[in-house]
């Protein structure tokens, strides 16, 4: 029987190429895209740990998977690039650890971790990419459209709420009852405030007209919202 190997070989070397020529560097996830073994909306419900492991949502098996790896691996080695291991976690308040594997061996986790950088980048610009990869997504809030919705954990409502796997959550069973709300406006406030909040999260509303969900918000902490304004010299009586 023909062996296929050449052909996935040619498809992972070619992800792998355009990637490193758009990005600088290469990532299995990358590679995984690219020759469509994996959908966008089955990646985005593995970062808000929807699905157990990346695995349930690529379309092929195990035994296919690793030879994929293997190959990035030795593409990537016999191209001089270096190794750098990203930190994956859930687009969730617990930002628990994502896995990637059924089995979740250790080396399997790591392999697909490992995003291959061009050593044409400079130390500072691997630096920054390494940081930007494990830098942990965003939270997003959203201010529901009718007030019937119920909090999967306590059965109650309210004015925001933060989708999880089995459901809308309020933000007390989330975690986020602390934090304080800062309208959209004021560019300058809303980056000081984010910087000095070690939890913060975006809040949207979804938009009838444009069909999209817009961005109204932050949530972020008390206290850094207060550090934020007396550095900037804004009274909380200003803000809108």
């Amino acid at each position: 029987m023909k062996s296929d190997k050449p052909s996935l070989s040619g498809r992972v070397m070619s992800a792998a190429e355009h990637a490193l020529s758009a990005e600088g560097y290469v990532s299995p996830l990358d590679v995984l895209f690219r020759i469509r073994w994996l959908d966008e909306s089955w990646e985005k419900r593995w970062r808000h740990g929807q699905i157990a492991c990346l695995e349930e949502g690529i379309q092929t098996n195990p035994a296919r998977l690793v030879e994929m790896l293997d190959l990035l691996r030795g593409w990537a080695e016999r191209a001089g690039l270096q190794p750098s291991e990203a930190e994956y976690v859930a687009r969730t308040p617990q930002r628990e650890r994502l896995r990637f594997s059924h089995a979740g061996d250790p080396a399997l986790e790591t392999a697909y971790r490992t995003h291959w950088m061009s050593p044409a980048l400079s130390k500072k610009k691997r630096a920054r990419l390494a940081a930007e990869a494990s830098k942990p997504p965003e939270l997003v809030v959203i201010i529901p459209l009718h007030k019937d919705w119920k909090c999967h954990r306590c059965s109650e409502t309210g004015d925001l709420l933060i989708m999880e796997a089995p459901g809308p959550a309020c933000m007390g069973c989330a975690g986020l009852g602390d934090l304080v709300f800062l309208g959209s406006g004021n560019a300058l406030l809303t980056r000081r405030a984010r910087s000095k909040s070690a939890r913060s999260a975006v809040v949207v509303r979804f938009s009838r007209t444009r069909k999209r969900y817009e961005r109204q918000g932050l949530l972020v902490e008390p206290a850094a919202l207060a550090a934020a304004e007396q550095e900037l010299g804004i009274a909380p009586s200003e803000i809108v």
